[in-house]
């Protein structure tokens, strides 16, 4: 079967909604999601939006703590543009009926979350910020046809252009789509990792699709660990706990009460996440439980319905002041590598939001600017789209360029397994000896054939599991080959930053041969930017 469409959009989450929101009326649009609108990261998310929107505030502040928590591997200009015009987009939002949450004298409440330097954090719902923008969006599309359960496998290449997807439903029907515009929007990869706040569908499809189709992937090594993941009977992640609830002044302590924060850096519980992250990690080695301390927040349940619900779901007792946490994969910083609205090296791929990697977070993401730049680059690449000429897509041969190769089956790392091997090696802290484990672990499996095989025999489930394995060691390479400490990346063997290192990026890129393969590492951008 065959569809046309002028924008075809692989994922659903804000980035994406955004995008098909703001195309002009006259686009056919196409939304893929591989389960349900309502079933991704986005419509998840607690935290809110960043936005400089108080009086005592401004952009240049915004701009200053991103680049700080980001410990400056962030282009510049990219995060510049960002926190100038979030606060007309937030405004924007508000003023169309978003239903943002406000204080009593009708305006948007600000709250507090770790590293940034004043009150600018935008809730919705209390701790339900996500739901409400992704309801919001999904409630004014036009001219877009949503087709869910379908796992897309396969980019169409010809001459460097991308002129569709190929997509598998779970009954084995499959579908080709071909577009003068595709767009990922499928987000990160925290399934790779045993503990996650990412619901069970976001396993790295989009970058795995997007390398295996000849794009530019960079800065794989940083990867966001959120210090406090629900520890379900110290044996499982089972949901995020808010940093927000950090910011009305929950503290992270040991069993017997002791602050692990205190003395490790001048914010405390609310330092950008690594350490935080990291300093968990470090007491639960050692064998001591870690939990957050919430008995100087009052009506907590008001406060925070989502986390409520979760602690009372897995048994929790509230009343006892203290939740138990554990640190688990939250954010891909690095992606498909694109620019300021979102096109890729490959003509007609475009890639937003966590899947791609524009260079606004650096080596780790702020608190509440992964909301903030999936709307800005959502809004950014409609506007460059809807300027764009489109041509007819009857015009687009129906025969793409790349060969791909059928071969027996190869082995595909069990999914526990690979997440387990993930954690220990590749997770929170690194380390040379780890990471050489995992690379041939991974190489097991025949990875480098994984990139160039033919898909479409396999099933849908099977697909998701090719897409992690090649994913997992894009990570593993990055992380092997930068040698130092930054922002999400931690070496143990290498604990400090190296100033070499700044401002480079690693990129990865296949040339669409078989066997070929390019990594580079390139001098990103560090320009200074300049408010005008």
């Amino acid at each position: 079967m065959v569809k046309r469409a002028d924008v075809v959009i692989i994922g659903s989450g804000v980035a994406a909604l955004q995008l098909a929101r703001k195309l002009r009326k006259d686009l056919k649009v196409i939304i893929l999601t591989k389960s349900t609108l309502h079933n991704g990261n986005s419509y998840m998310a607690q935290g809110g939006v960043a936005a400089a929107l108080s009086s005592v505030d401004d952009p240049k502040k915004h701009y200053k703590d991103t680049l700080e928590a980001g410990r400056y591997h962030n282009n510049v200009d990219a995060v510049a543009r960002m926190t100038k015009e979030a606060p007309a987009l937030i405004q924007g939002l508000f003023l169309e009926g978003c239903d943002f949450d406000t204080d009593e004298k009708g305006e948007l409440k600000l709250g507090m979350e770790g590293a940034h330097s004043e009150k600018r954090i935008v809730h919705g719902g209390g701790d339900a910020t996500g739901k409400v923008i992704v309801e919001f969006l999904a409630g004014r599309l036009h001219h877009t046809d949503i087709i869910e359960h379908i796992t897309v496998f396969e980019l169409m290449i010809e001459n460097n252009q991308c002129i569709g997807a190929r997509g598998k439903y779970r009954d084995g029907r499959i579908e080709d789509f071909y577009a003068e515009h595709v767009v990922l929007a499928t987000g990160g990869l925290g399934q790779l990792y045993s503990f996650t706040s990412s619901v069970e569908t976001v396993s790295g499809d989009g970058i795995a699709l997007a390398y295996r189709a000849g794009a530019e992937i960079t800065d794989m090594e940083f990867i966001q660990f959120h210090p406090t993941l629900l520890f379900k009977e110290g044996l499982e992640a089972a949901g995020l706990v808010s940093e927000a609830v950090r910011g009305e002044g929950a503290k992270l302590v040991t069993e017997d009460g002791r602050k692990i924060m205190d003395g490790v850096h001048p914010l405390k519980d609310l330092a950008p996440r690594h350490l935080v992250s990291q300093t968990i990690y470090d007491y639960m080695k050692n064998g001591q439980k870690v939990y957050l301390d919430i008995t100087s927040i009052s009506n907590f349940q008001q406060r925070f319905p989502t986390v409520t619900a979760l602690c009372r779901e897995h048994h929790v007792d509230l009343s006892l002041g203290k939740i138990p946490v554990v640190p688990g994969c939250h954010f891909l910083m690095g992606g498909v590598k694109s620019d300021h609205c979102g096109r890729t090296n490959i003509n007609g791929l475009y890639a937003i939001g966590e899947v791609a990697c524009s260079g606004i977070h650096g080596a780790n993401r702020l608190a509440s600017n992964s909301l903030l730049e999936g709307l800005y680059i959502g809004e950014k690449l409609a506007a460059w789209l809807n300027d764009t000429p489109v041509f007819s897509t009857d015009d687009n041969p129906l025969t793409p360029q790349r060969k791909l190769y059928f071969v027996p089956p190869l082995p595909i790392p069990d999914s526990h397994q690979l997440s387990q091997m993930m954690m220990d090696c590749a997770g929170i802290v690194r380390s040379e000896k780890g990471l050489t484990k995992l690379k041939k672990w991974l190489e097991g499996f025949q990875v480098e054939s994984w990139m160039e095989n033919d898909l479409e025999q396999l099933s849908t489930d099977d697909i998701q599991e090719v897409f992690k394995l090649i994913t997992a060691w894009l990570v593993t390479q990055s992380a092997l080959a930068r040698t130092e400490s930054r922002g999400g990346h931690f070496r143990v063997d290498f604990p400090e930053e190296n100033e070499t290192w700044l401002g480079n990026q690693i990129i990865h890129k296949r040339k669409v041969v078989k066997g070929e393969r390019d990594e580079q590492i390139k001098a990103s951008s560090a320009a200074s930017a300049v408010f005008s």
